[in-house]
């Protein structure tokens, strides 16, 4: 049982054991951002990311989304 003063086995129980989505995933060496981290980041970097949910594509600074 938690008492009010266990804060730090509340945030870890926030933290680690709550489910998340996902927000990249490792392919070999490279890291693959979700379309959901590119959208929570709200621009887009211009670096041709696989999921860019941005309009105009791989368009640095863009911000409409699909």
């Amino acid at each position: 049982m938690l008492r009010n003063d266990d804060w730090i086995l509340k945030a870890y129980i926030k933290e680690f054991l709550s489910p998340k989505k996902q927000e990249f995933y490792k392919e070999g060496k490279t890291i693959v951002m979700t379309e959901e981290y590119h959208t929570k980041r709200g621009y887009c970097c211009g670096n041709g990311c696989r999921h860019c949910p941005y309009i105009p594509k791989h368009t640095k600074g863009s911000s409409e989304t699909k």
